[in-house]
């Protein structure tokens, strides 16, 4: 069980959060490739106007007080479109659960983080804007990103005075809590705009995320959540 706070100051986000335990993470779910194969031919004929819709919604809710989401600061599902329609682009394959997560991000057209539980050693998480000065790294070459008013998802540490370490954002997540080969807990953000995506279809979305995952393994468990803005869930 975890706990989740959305303490990003808008009223237009909304947050799903999946979690699933018990899975393995090289254990695909039956027939992904070729579900995956046939979206990614679907999606190499470009997107249509309600896609395209919410593919410009996801960029915007990123644009808080200094954070521009352009260039190299672009949400992730964006380049997960563009491995998918230019042919000099390889769709990237790591395991089942990010394979999973990128293929529901490119689905929908909205990005999606993923993090190992055991890796974040943390039950509670809240989601807020980046302060100045935080940032971390994101790749094994030590590149950092800075977080400043992006959206971000911190992990609580308890104590007299608990901190909050931020280890995710719609942009790219922290090398430090990303899932490996021993992978078996995770917990997953969905971020959508409220203009281009319901509750009643995120709750959809992350009820499909849920099912994929848990047929990881023989004996997955989990739950999901939608979190309205100021709102928190145990999940």
């Amino acid at each position: 069980m975890i706990s989740v706070e959305h303490r990003i100051p808008r009223d237009d986000m909304l947050l799903g959060i999946v979690r699933a335990e018990g899975l393995r993470s090289h254990q695909y779910p039956p027939g992904f490739d070729d579900r995956l194969r046939e979206l990614l031919a679907r999606r190499s004929e470009g997107l249509d106007a309600e896609e395209e819709g919410r593919r410009a919604a996801a960029r915007d809710m990123l644009r808080n007080g200094k954070y521009k989401p352009t260039g190299r600061g672009k949400p992730a599902n964006e380049y997960l479109l563009r491995a998918a329609v230019e042919p000099d682009y390889a769709f990237p394959r790591i395991n089942a659960p990010v394979d999973i997560c990128n293929y529901l991000s490119l689905l929908h057209i909205i990005p999606i983080s993923l993090w190992d539980l055991d890796l974040s050693n943390a039950n509670k998480y809240v989601f807020r804007l980046g302060r100045s000065g935080e940032r971390y790294v994101f790749n094994t070459a030590g590149q950092e990103i800075e977080l400043e008013d992006l959206v971000i998802g911190c992990r609580v540490q308890p104590g007299t005075h608990p901190t909050e370490d931020p280890i995710v954002s719609p942009v790219k997540d922290s090398l430090a809590t990303k899932t490996n080969d021993d992978t078996t807990r995770v917990a997953a953000c969905v971020y959508a705009p409220a203009a281009a995506v319901s509750a009643s279809d995120l709750d959809r979305i992350c009820g499909d995320f849920l099912d994929l995952l848990c047929a990881c393994g023989e004996s997955v468990e989990g739950g999901y959540s939608v979190l309205a803005p100021g709102s928190t869930i145990e999940s």
